[in-house]
This record gives C-alpha cells, sequence and structure tokens, in this order.
C-alpha cells in the first residue's frame, strides 16, 4: 500500500477540528434529522441497490478504482443512479463507498479524495434532478480499508481526519444524509460518526455487517453494536451486505426494536455469490427480495434496500411491495421473523442439544485416515489405496458428512463434532475451505489434527480460489505426506466481500484443472511433467450441480471433470426423487446406459423450519428446492426438524441401489441434527441385515 502523507492528513484533522458543531437552525424550524424521522414514520425509505455489480457488468474491471469513475465515466455512474431512480428508490446512494485516502492511496488517487466524494454528490444530485423525482442523497461512507490490508487500529488522528475529509466533500456537493455501511470494526464507526456529528447536523444511518454467526469481523454483537451506536447519537441503527435477507433479518431482530428517535434499516446482499463465467452470480432474484419486505418492516425497519448483488429490478420489486403494503393489498405470504433464541434460525443453535456447539467460535470440523500410512520410500512402492477408494469398490453404502473448520485457533470444538458423526456411524467426514469464501483455518490442517486424535479418515476440500499453481501443488504434497488421500477438486466460492471488493482470488486454474494436476500426481509427475519420486495415491472427487440453471454446462463441465481423472462425483443436495430421476436420466443420456461411471455420492442437507428451507432455496446458490417440499416444511410448524429428517430417510431409501452412498451437508453447525440422520440410515441398515425390516430409532 502507497506511503500515505500523514502530515496532510494531520493537518486537515487539526484544521477540521476548527469548524466545531453544526450551526444550529432558526427558532421554531425542524431540523434536518427531525424532518427525516418525520419522514421514516410517515412511510418507509427506500434506498437503491448496489453499484459495483452494475459497473462490473457493464465491463468494468474487477481492480479497478470505481470511485474515480466519477471522473473518468460519469455517464455510466449517472445512468445507474437514473436506472435506481426510475425503478422507484426514495433515495440514492453516491459512488464513494471507499472514496477515503486510505483505500485511494492503493491508486494513486489520495489526494483527490475531497473532489471525488465532491463530484459523486453532485451527479447524484443531477441525477436526481434529471429524473424529476423527490429523492434523497445518501452520502456512501465506508470502512478505510480492506480489513486485510488494514491496522487493526489506525493512527486516530488520521482515520478521524480521513472519514472528515470525506463527510465535507458529500457535504460540499449536496449529500442530504451519511449511511455508513459496511463496518466490521466498532470503534472506527464510531469514530466515523464522532466526525459527521461534528461536521454537521444531518441525518446518520450506521450499518454493520454480520457473519452467519452474528458477530462482526472484531466479534461485537448486534445487541452491543446497538447499545454503542445509539449512545453515539446515530438516527439509524440497521444491518447491510452479509449473507441475504434472512441472517440479516436476524440480525436486525436482535439490535431491538425501534425508538421515536433512531430507526432500524436493513440493506442486504442478494444471497451468496457464486462465480459463472469470471462473473458473480447472486442467488436472490427480484421477487424474493420484495418477498421479503413485508418481513423486513415486520421486524421494525423503516429503511430498506438492496447492497450486493441487488439491481434496479430488486429495487422495483422491493418498492412494488412497499406500495401494495401501504394500500393495504395483500401481499405474497412470508415467514415470520426470527427472534432472538429462535433454535431454527441459522448460525443459532442449542449448546446443550449440540455438543459440538460453541457459542463464542463456529463449529468446525475434522478428519482423517482410519489408518493413517508412512509415506513409503523408493519409486518402485505403489501408494496404497485411501480407505474411501477401498469402500467405494466394496458393495457399501458410504456416508460422509462434512464439517466446516474453525474461524479461530482452536480445534478442540473440531474434535468433539467429528467425534459426535464417528459415534453415529460415519465412515469419513470431508473438511470445507473456507466455504461461502469467509476465511476459517486451513482445512488440511484441521483434518490432520484431526486425525490424530480419532482415527476417522478424511476428504479435503481444495479451491483453487486462493492459491496459484505453485502453492495447489505444495499442498497437495503436504497433504499426502500427511496421510491425506481423498480430495474434493472445486474452484470456490467468491471471497466474502463488500460492493467494492476488499479480497481478491486467484483462480489460475478451475476445478478441472485441478483434477488434471491431482491426476498427474497420481502418476508419479508434477505439474511440469518432472517426476516426484513414486505415483500419488489421491482419490479425486468432483461435484455436480443436477439442478444447476444451465444444465449444458454442468453435464459438459462434469464430462471433463471425469476426463480430467475424477474418480468419484459428490452432488449438491438434492430433496425430491424427481430431481434424483432427472439426473439419473441425464447420466444415461450423457454416459451410456449404465449411467455414471464412477460412483455417485448424493448430497442430503436436512431441513430443519421453513425459515430454513427458503432461505437454502432463495439466497443459497446450487440448492433447489421443489416447491411441495417447502410447503411440507411450511404445514410442519414446530415439527419441521422431524419432518426434514424424514424427507432426507425416505429419500435416501428411494436411492439405495442407485447411489453409492451420501454426502450429508449440516446447515450451520447443526451436527447433531446430521448424526441422527446417520444414526437412523445405520439402524435402517442393521435391521435389514437382521431380517427385521426398519423402524425409526429416537
Amino acid at each position: 500500500m502507497p506511503v500515505l502523507q500523514s502530515q496532510t492528513l494531520a493537518s486537515l484533522f487539526a484544521a477540521s477540528e476548527a469548524v466545531g458543531a453544526a450551526a444550529t437552525g432558526v427558532p421554531g424550524t425542524l431540523t434536518e434529522r427531525e424532518r427525516f424521522r418525520i419522514r421514516l414514520r410517515r412511510r418507509p425509505l427506500l434506498l437503491d441497490g448496489a453499484m459495483g455489480t452494475l459497473l462490473y457488468s457493464r465491463g468494468v474491471p474487477q481492480r479497478a478504482c470505481l470511485d474515480e469513475l466519477v471522473l473518468t465515466r460519469p455517464d455510466v455512474i449517472s445512468t445507474i443512479h437514473l436506472e435506481y431512480l426510475e425503478a422507484g428508490a426514495d433515495a440514492i446512494e453516491t459512488n464513494t463507498f471507499g472514496a477515503n485516502r486510505f483505500r485511494l492511496a492503493d491508486y494513486g488517487l489520495e489526494k483527490q479524495a475531497g473532489l471525488l466524494n465532491r463530484r459523486a454528490a453532485q451527479l447524484a444530485r443531477e441525477a436526481r434532478e434529471r429524473s424529476g423525482r423527490e429523492a434523497m442523497i445518501a452520502g456512501s461512507i465506508g470502512p478505510l480499508g480492506p480489513t486485510g490490508r488494514m491496522p487493526a487500529r489506525p493512527h486516530p488522528g488520521l482515520a478521524r481526519a480521513a472519514f472528515r475529509e470525506q463527510i465535507e466533500g458529500l457535504l460540499e456537493g449536496g449529500a442530504d444524509l451519511f449511511v455508513f455501511e459496511t463496518f466490521e470494526r466498532l470503534e472506527m464507526l464510531l469514530a466515523a460518526i464522532e466526525e459527521a456529528r461534528r461536521a454537521c447536523d444531518l441525518p446518520v444511518v450506521a450499518q454493520m455487517t454480520f457473519g452467519e454467526d452474528l458477530v462482526t469481523g472484531d466479534g461485537t454483537t448486534p445487541e452491543v453494536a446497538t447499545a454503542a451506536l445509539v449512545d453515539a447519537g446515530v438516527d439509524a441503527v440497521g444491518v447491510n451486505c452479509g449473507a441475504g435477507p434472512l441472517v440479516c433479518l436476524e440480525a436486525l431482530a436482535r439490535t431491538g426494536p425501534p425508538t421515536p428517535t433512531v430507526a432500524r434499516s436493513i440493506v442486504p446482499n442478494a444471497g451468496l455469490p457464486r462465480r459463472v463465467e469470471g462473473q458473480f452470480v447472486y442467488s436472490a432474484g427480484p421477487e424474493y427480495f420484495g418477498e421479503t419486505v413485508p418481513q423486513m418492516l415486520a421486524a421494525g425497519a423503516r429503511i430498506v434496500g438492496g447492497c450486493c448483488g441487488t439491481t434496479p429490478q430488486h429495487t422495483r420489486a422491493m418498492r412494488e411491495a412497499i406500495d401494495a403494503l401501504n394500500s393495504g393489498e395483500s401481499g405474497p405470504s412470508v415467514i415470520a421473523a426470527t427472534q432472538p433464541g429462535d433454535e431454527s434460525s441459522p448460525g443459532r443453535r442449542d449448546p446443550a442439544a449440540d455438543p459440538a456447539a460453541d457459542p463464542d467460535a463456529d463449529p468446525a470440523a475434522a478428519a482423517a485416515p482410519r489408518t493413517p500410512t508412512a509415506e513409503a520410500t523408493g519409486s518402485g512402492h505403489a501408494t496404497p489405496p485411501s480407505g474411501l477408494a477401498r469402500k467405494l469398490r466394496e458393495d457399501a453404502f458410504v456416508i460422509s458428512v462434512e464439517i466446516d473448520p474453525p474461524r479461530s485457533i482452536r480445534i478442540d470444538r473440531t474434535v468433539e463434532a467429528a467425534r459426535l458423526l464417528q459415534e453415529a456411524g460415519v465412515d469419513l467426514v470431508n473438511v470445507s475451505d473456507s466455504a461461502t469464501g469467509r476465511v476459517r483455518m486451513s482445512s488440511t490442517a484441521v483434518a490432520f489434527g484431526i486425525q490424530q486424535a480419532l482415527k476417522l479418515e478424511c476428504l479435503v476440500h481444495l479451491t483453487t480460489r486462493d492459491r496459484n499453481l505453485m502453492a495447489l501443488e505444495a499442498e497437495l504434497l503436504g497433504a499426502h505426506a500427511l496421510g491425506l488421500r481423498n480430495i474434493l477438486a472445486l474452484t470456490g466460492d467468491p471471497p466474502r466481500v463488500a460492493d467494492l471488493p476488499a479480497a481478491t482470488a486467484v483462480w489460475d486454474v478451475d476445478a478441472i484443472g485441478l483434477i488434471e494436476i491431482i491426476h498427474r500426481l497420481n502418476r508419479g509427475e508434477d505439474a511440469a511433467g518432472g517426476s516426484i519420486g513414486q505415483p500419488a495415491g489421491f482419490t479425486i472427487a468432483c461435484a455436480l450441480d443436477p439442478t444447476a440453471g444451465d444444465q449444458d454446462k454442468e453435464w459438459a463441465r462434469l464430462e471433463r471433470k471425469l476426463a480430467a481423472g475424477a474418480d468419484l462425483i459428490m452432488t449438491q443436495p438434492l430433496y425430491s426423487m424427481a430431481q434424483v430421476e432427472a439426473m439419473l436420466s441425464r447420466a444415461r443420456r450423457t454416459f451410456g446406459d449404465d449411467g455414471f461411471p464412477v460412483p455417485v455420492l448424493l448430497g442430503v442437507l436436512p431441513l430443519h423450519s421453513a425459515r430454513h428451507a427458503e432461505f437454502l432455496h432463495n439466497e443459497v446458490p446450487g440448492i433447489t428446492i421443489p416447491d411441495e417440499q417447502r410447503a411440507a416444511m411450511h404445514a410442519a410448524g414446530e415439527r419441521g426438524a422431524e419432518v426434514g429428517l424424514e424427507m432426507s430417510m425416505n429419500l435416501l431409501e428411494q436411492c439405495e441401489g442407485q447411489v453409492k452412498g451420501t454426502y450429508v451437508m449440516p446447515s450451520f453447525g447443526r451436527y447433531e441434527l446430521a448424526a441422527e440422520l446417520v444414526r437412523r440410515v445405520r439402524a435402517r441398515q442393521a435391521a435389514r441385515k437382521t431380517g427385521q425390516g426398519w423402524r425409526r430409532v429416537g
């Protein structure tokens, strides 16, 4: 990162102190903040959607400085503002999320911070005038820099000066309010708010980003954040970005009810992103966003909008939903907002019911070979096949359960999660690799740690997102030396980013290229054709999404994965026999009458509530739950977890003989539910062997 001119910033900060508090209004008139509160009491305020998403879709490079476009491509920025206004937005945000000196220094633009903010606000105002609509101009202010590139505690004077410079530029350009968004550090957000309060008396909306575990990057909970932000004098407290509407709703519920002076806001992402042909594609469409509006308002929000992945179409759907509610029309049915303590909500679980649960850190996972094998020496020795490879050749129904590594340096909870599944009867566990693009402990390190404790075989997820070719090959050689023989080759989810990317991905190769690398290692060669001394003994798994939107492309990629050397197929979760039959039919058309040429583990993800079903269906890439199954979960009520288990059990029973096993994916660390499914499957198998038939156990 280029060196900042500390003296300039410090001078700016010192000078800004002399500005003092906002000028007092004329006695008897309403302040801007009072007008804002009255506006919110009358009707909800609809913010616009993502700026970066549209810029990238229109050819702007991923690594470009988006904030600079107000000077270099003002026509593009103005067009996007107009599109959101025409879609019905009550407020449009300036293109200034990262327009502070710290972020701009990466592009050599730190001296233009004030100019960029001023021009961005002017462009937004000009777009409003051209549209002829009544709308507010919201000055967008984000954190000072990507978390990974910023010191944990930047110098307070420099930080405040950078925020003040941005605030003053937006004021000069004509902003009507400030939206501080996507903050993960409460201390930094409070400093920014204090500078806004010193500069003016405009309304302030303060929004933080919470993960699926409902804490920010610095460990702050919604309750703690709300208390501090209310004390700081904001006009609205809210959540934005995150994993999608339903997780944001849960965080919003934990901020508590709004008050006459402090409203609530919610501006979620359009679900989780996936990478399609070099572009990030988000899961939650406009219709779904419109359907969640009544839920957002019922949870107390008076400011709603969209973050990453949302478009003018999302804004239009939300506008229609708000107008329908205001006119008294009945909107689509929605799931009740989750309240604090609701066990059915993603990311929350009862520690008493789940011995692997940890209130302070995500549960995680691990596993290892049942019989760790020392590395053979000499080029003439063949590496023994993995335990998984042997089971796939036998007449056995293989059960694997996925576990997420922790987002901490502790793996004791991970060991307990794996132990719970081992005792339930799994053949192996598979360890994810920073799933959903969120940083966690290395899957290889977790798997090795667990194998030392439990002697439980594992399958390691390995993505090409975070490693170049050298690092991929080094990781594989190290894994093999540690006795980790099973690899699921994945391209990987995009890094968890805000509207302006704070993290980058590598992707020298995709999953197909990774399979080719592993297959060459199994021949005793590295990627360059050089000898590695002896052939490796990896079992190579690949992924299949049977419900992908572009079926031809998905199956063409599967053919290439198998041609590259994949030994096993693991599918995304399926929920109906119709989905399974469609997959098997496509396999016969693609590969011949015998269907799949390699074993298949059928993905299942047990549902535990109607809310859970809707979240997965609408917000998570690669998961499609048919209407019938979602309706069954709605009808189940408090029996949701039991109905979800029965649904998975019935599907696996119908599929026996057509797939080689199952790949169980617990949702948000609900390992007890996955363990119960494993116990029931094993009990059914045992009963059949003894000729007693199957009865439900538990």
